[in-house]
């Protein structure tokens, strides 16, 4: 399993297998944040036994489905929701991590700068620059 740190207790990856969950916890992760829905793929693991493999290791586990590039409000709060009461560090995942990254950077709208959002998911290997505008506009909610 290979991780991005986007900060001191969050990290990215691509798609967990139920093996790669015990690699998780060997590496210190307290919680799963899965944001594929189920099905999304032929032969991807599903939730439920991902989930169950989670709890069996004493991890949190997360579900929180997102349609590439559809972030909903309601999704990105739960996500926030979730890194907020999870227990640290949390390791969130999808097919190659860029909707994990995309969801955190839009939670930390109004927590830090645009710029740093960025340069951390660049570091990571994503850009979110088409994300942006949408970061800002919530900031601007937040700060209101």
């Amino acid at each position: 399993m290979h991780h991005k740190s986007l900060g001191p207790d969050f990290s990215v990856t691509s798609q967990l297998t139920p093996d790669a969950v015990a690699a998780a916890k060997a590496a210190g992760f307290g919680t799963i944040i899965n944001n594929r829905p189920d099905r999304e793929e032929p032969g991807q693991p599903g939730s439920a036994e991902l989930e169950a493999k989670a709890k069996a290791a004493g991890m949190d586990y997360y579900h929180i489905p997102v349609v590439p590039g559809q972030f909903g409000d309601a999704q990105i709060d739960a996500f926030g929701d979730a890194i907020a009461a999870c227990s640290k560090p949390a390791l969130a995942f999808c097919k190659s991590g860029m909707r994990a990254a995309s969801l955190w950077a839009l939670v930390q709208a109004g927590k830090l700068p645009p710029a740093e959002i960025m340069r951390r998911a660049a570091t990571c290997g994503y850009d979110l620059a088409p994300l942006v505008p949408r970061i800002e506009a919530r900031a601007k909610l937040i700060r209101s």
